[in-house]
């Protein structure tokens, strides 16, 4: 069985708005006889939007009919219509997230699609999305390495880690080339953000609102704010500026990677030598990528190229999986269906730890996908045991039902998605540690990565399976 299947991924992000739509080859790779699982066999983008400003009514309000009436355009030019696309990804990125009314443009571009994966992405999950598009996470995976992405934007710099293909941590500055505005016909400094402001006024420098832009005025801004890249990635030592840049919090371990990559509009302006007019685009982005290059701590540091740069967001939202769970599944039947839940997967250094400390890093990671300092429900993954002790089981559930407190807490279902075939015996586990009656689901033999949304559908089979859709990122 061969059929395929058309997805959309847009990013609304603090610079520019764009689409990326992708064809998924979907094939079922069982026999007659055998449970059916559904693959991507293949994916590929087969458009590429234009990229626009993203329209805004003010500095606070995005223009919500302007996103759609380029929405739209761009189906018309691709020659399809909404009711085709069956899947996809409205990503809103950067200081757009935190606009007035982010949550109510998501909401009017929900009908773009026949079933949108809708989320505001906090800074911790974009990061991840932008790296994987970049290709951070299949370098890493490739090469058993230490990969660090960091997808300079408009305005937040988003960075990843990855080691062997396993998303260690994450972190976001605000750092980009559209903290401050420049009006690229006369030369006039527009608009300063907040935290730029106080960063001239700390150091002296003489840069105003109203004032005449020059590369000899703001050199002095772009090299600090390279300076603070370089330092948020453990490759300088900290200025007074590092704490007051971090947008919510920096990368645990600041030690150097092997390999360092760049996505982000910021990306396409790294190079030793500044254009001709470097304020053509209405920012600094030229004068921070050109900083950037002339670094001494990233000249000293090994650079890959990304297989995406100013569309690695975009590009990285729109593909999925579909599966059948395992027939070894645990789950109160109240919770069903979920939808569009983000998935935090454990990595495998957290697989081996015990109850404590696991509990700990479950809920330590849950910050990843805060929106607006609000925890969202979500899916925890991870690689399991293929033939675990009735101990380790126990310990297993004690940790996951302790370090989803903040969850629990909230009433929101527990939803555990483990590879090795253990989900009855876990979910027994997590029946007994969990409140009488609290919904859950808990289901094997489905692999999951950070950056995944999962959906789990009404049980088919007798109840012995529950149907599965990953919806994971699509890498070109």
């Amino acid at each position: 069985m061969l059929e395929k299947m058309l997805t959309v991924g847009i990013d609304l992000g603090t610079s520019t708005t764009q689409l990326v739509l992708s064809e998924l080859t979907i094939e079922n790779l069982a026999s007659a006889f055998s449970v059916p699982r559904i693959t991507i066999s293949d994916k590929r983008v087969i458009y590429r939007s234009d990229i626009i400003f993203t329209p805004l009514l003010s500095e606070e309000v995005i223009d919500a009919e302007a996103i759609k009436t380029f929405v739209s355009q761009q189906y018309h030019k691709a020659g399809i219509k909404k009711e085709h696309i069956q899947m996809g990804a409205v990503i809103i990125t950067g200081e757009t997230a935190r606009k007035e009314n982010s949550a109510l443009v998501l909401e009017a571009l929900s009908g773009f699609s026949g079933d949108f994966v809708v989320a505001t992405a906090g800074p911790d999950l974009e990061s991840i999305i932008a790296a994987k598009g970049a290709g951070a996470h299949t370098y890493s995976e490739k090469t058993r390495k230490s990969v660090v992405n960091l997808d300079i934007g408009g305005g937040t710099t988003n960075l990843a880690v990855f080691t062997d293909g396993e998303l260690i941590d994450t972190a976001c500055f605000d750092i980009g080339g559209r903290l401050v505005k420049i009006n690229p016909d006369t030369r006039e400094i527009t608009f300063i953000t907040e935290k730029i402001k106080r960063v001239i006024a700390s150091a002296g420098w003489d840069i105003k609102v109203g004032q005449t832009a020059s590369v000899k005025k703001l050199t002095p801004l772009a090299q600090e704010m390279a300076c603070i890249l370089a330092q948020s990635i453990g490759a300088a030592e900290k200025s007074p500026y590092y704490e007051q840049s971090i947008t919510h919090h920096g990368l645990t371990n600041n030690v150097a990677s092997d390999y360092v990559s760049f996505s982000g509009g910021v990306a396409d302006c790294i190079a030793v030598e500044l254009g001709s007019d470097p304020f053509e685009f209405g920012d600094m982005g030229q004068l921070l990528g050109w900083a950037i290059a002339q670094s001494s701590a990233f000249q000293a540091m090994a650079i890959i190229p990304s297989v995406e740069t100013i569309r690695a967001t975009v590009v990285g939202a729109g593909s999925h999986t579909a599966e059948i769970s395992g027939s070894t599944i645990s789950y109160t039947g109240a919770s069903l269906p979920l939808r569009n839940l983000p998935v935090l997967k454990l990595t495998d250094a957290d697989n081996r730890l015990e109850s404590e400390p696991l509990a700990k890093s479950i809920t330590e990671k849950l910050g990843w996908y805060k929106v607006n300092e609000a925890f969202q429900m979500i899916a925890l993954g991870f690689e399991g045991e293929p033939s675990p002790s009735f101990t380790r089981i126990q310990s297993l559930a004690k940790a996951i039902v302790t370090g989803l407190q903040p969850l629990i807490e909230k009433n929101y279902p527990v939803v555990i998605v483990v590879a090795q075939d253990m989900a009855k015996a876990l979910g027994q586990a997590l029946f007994a540690e969990l409140p009488q009656a609290y919904p859950f689901v808990c289901l094997d033999s489905v692999k999951v990565e950070n950056g995944d949304y999962i959906d789990i559908g009404l049980p088919v089979a007798e109840g012995k399976v529950l149907p599965v859709i990953v919806k994971t990122l699509v890498f070109n």
